[in-house]
């Protein structure tokens, strides 16, 4: 039984992102090699639906693949059918109707709990992020790091948001504003930070005291499980999280329909963003209130080079940011735009520093880039790099790797028209299209020109086109001279405009107003 904290509790410790692992320290290298032992001997394992509780095996599964060894099993997921998923919104709606009235303060320690136990089990959750998502060390161990931080950054604006909201006094009256919960929401998190973005999903939606059904992408639903154990371990009650494998067509779509649903969380592509969003827009017989969603969709993001940048540091960028995590990020930069002046040296320093990626074996420490997520990925970049090869030059990669998994060469197609398909689509991969800017108003007119409006960076020395950038520059996170990509929880609010999503700004102050409703009071004196 959960009981109530008492007000003048501290809010712990004023919010610190949780430090990356060093690897050139002996000692971390060794924790993490063991991780990776403990993990790999626990592959294979089934992981039943969670509902109220009560673990349920079905007779389907959905398979879990490494990435970068297709053939080996990383888990088997029973996969759930309407009829569970009516049970599961059942089973969320009863239990909303107690964890509504648990205080602000002990629904955030189960989130501060949580985060002590990821925390304490830190290498063991990257090293599942290696086998299932194809990570290297560096790239799981940010997103483990990410996922402690959502936890402990959203515990402490519930408290924040659950204490005395200012108003304007008025003599006579009492008045007191406060933040309630929505009812059951469906939480559908993206399979690129399938621990980070998932936990912050789900944890700002149950500590803001709503409910969920989480349905985990079906490429990595074996580490949302795993995750859900945390949960319970951290005291979450029955039925408050309930896990529930699916496919879209059947579960998703079911449950984004359903008139019991409040709200919808989503990540994932701009088509499915979409699609949720009409749906959820329809009103369901018996539903009393209008769905909100609250959708991150993902980024055509470009990085601009003007004359007078650092020209290493930029084409450092443009490659970190381009091939980090085979370029699986919605901030990924997946568009340079170079001034002429500088063109072609940027070119050669990019053509360069792409040669020197390590690309390999997720599980070893000298790896920094390795495969994309499944044959379906694989497939679709292959596809866009052949149509980039008619529009543009080859300078780098061009195909596939030789050798089994789902690895991509990096790849860098030039001298494209700014309106050429990889110059506008979202690829997904290790692909980066670059075109040249006479001016510095080209290449800003050429970098708003997308459906998106997630990530940008701007490469300059010079002052006035900063200022231009800052206020012309339409994307939701605009970084200088620095790379588009590795956002930190309090530091950087993520979320972007246009087709980008909602910009419900995750790891910022006012994200949990997404997932509350604020309600007046007013007594006569």
């Amino acid at each position: 039984m959960i009981v109530e904290v008492r007000p003048e509790a501290p809010l712990q410790t004023e919010f610190k992102n949780e430090p990356f692992t060093d690897f050139s320290l002996i000692e971390n290298k060794n924790a993490f090699l063991s991780a990776l032992k403990k993990v790999e001997s626990e592959l294979g394992k089934h992981y039943p639906l969670v509902i109220g509780g009560e673990r349920v095996s079905t007779e389907k599964k959905i398979l879990s693949l490494n990435p970068a060894e297709p053939e080996q099993i990383v888990g088997m997921v029973s996969k759930a059918d309407r009829e569970l998923a009516e049970r599961a919104i059942q089973t969320a709606s009863e239990a909303f109707g107690k964890w509504k009235s648990v205080p602000a303060a002990a629904r955030a320690r189960c989130l501060f709990k949580a985060a002590a136990i990821l925390r304490r089990r830190k290498h063991e959750f990257s090293a599942w992020l290696v086998f299932e998502a194809g990570k290297p060390w560096a790239e799981a161990d940010g997103d483990t790091a990410e996922a402690i931080d959502f936890l402990e950054f959203y515990a402490r604006q519930m408290l924040r948001l659950a204490g005395y909201q200012p108003l304007v006094r008025l003599q006579g009256e009492d008045n007191e504003l406060t933040y309630i919960p929505l009812g059951v929401g469906l939480v559908i998190p993206p399979w690129n930070f399938p621990l980070a973005i998932m936990a912050g999903m789900t944890g700002a939606a149950l500590v803001s005291g709503n409910t969920v059904v989480l349905k985990p992408a079906s490429v990595t639903p074996v580490i949302a499980a795993k995750f859900l154990e945390v949960l319970e371990e951290a005291g979450v009650p029955d039925g408050v999280v309930n896990f529930l494998p699916g496919s879209g067509a059947e579960v998703g779509d079911y449950l984004v329909d359903h008139p019991l649903t409040r709200f919808v969380s989503f990540t994932g592509s701009k088509e499915t963003g979409l699609r949720i969003n009409e749906r959820a827009a329809k009103t369901a017989p018996g539903q009393k209130w209008i769905k909100r969603v609250i959708a991150e969709m993902g980024g055509k993001d470009a990085i601009v080079v003007d004359e007078s940048a650092d020209l290493e540091a930029a084409a450092a960028a443009i490659v970190s940011s381009s091939f980090g995590f085979s370029g699986q990020k919605c901030s990924a930069c997946s568009r340079a735009i170079i001034h002429e002046a500088v063109y072609d040296e940027v070119l050669e320093l990019v053509r360069l520093k792409t040669n020197e990626i390590s690309i390999g074996e997720p599980a070893k420490q000298e790896t920094w880039m390795g495969p994309v997520i499944d044959e379906a990925a694989y497939k679709n970049v292959l596809k866009y790099i052949e149509i980039g090869k008619g529009e543009g030059r080859l300078i780098n990669g061009g195909g596939k790797m030789e050798r089994k998994g789902y690895f991509i060469q990096p790849t860098v197609i030039v001298d494209l028209d700014p309106k050429a398909r990889i110059m506008q689509e979202e690829i997904f991969g290790p692909v980066v299209a670059v075109t040249k800017a006479e001016s510095f108003d080209q290449a800003l007119e050429i970098a708003n020109d997308t459906d998106f409006g997630l990530t940008g960076a701007v490469y300059s020395n010079n002052r006035e086109h900063l200022e231009k950038a800052r206020q012309e520059f339409h994307v939701g996170n605009l970084y200088f001279n620095r790379k588009c990509t590795g956002a930190l929880v309090g530091v950087h609010p993520f979320g972007g405009f246009n087709m980008s999503g909602t910009d419900s700004k995750a790891g910022g102050n006012d994200y949990l107003l997404q997932f509350t409703q604020g309600k007046l009071v007013s007594e006569l004196m």
